[in-house]
């Protein structure tokens, strides 16, 4: 089993335009496909402990996937 990471980012509910990405990090043996097809449950639990917060979209990675060059990307 391989650490997956799912990827969400959220905007605040009253300023839509604040938003930022939450990572939510599992131990499985599922694809990358598998993990965004089945990541509803989760994001609505999230969504569900943290009500000022909206889901708008998700991605899956593997956490050393991720090239970071020291920059920041906005959403």
């Amino acid at each position: 089993m391989n650490p997956i990471e799912l990827v969400v980012t959220v905007c605040a509910v009253l300023s839509p335009a604040t938003c930022e990405e939450t990572h939510l990090t599992f131990t499985s043996s599922i694809s990358l496909q598998q993990c965004t097809m089945g990541a509803m449950p989760y994001i609505a639990q999230w969504v569900g402990e943290h009500p000022k917060w909206t889901a708008v979209k998700w991605r899956c990675e593997y956490p050393h996937s991720r090239a970071d060059a020291g920059g920041s990307r906005a959403g």
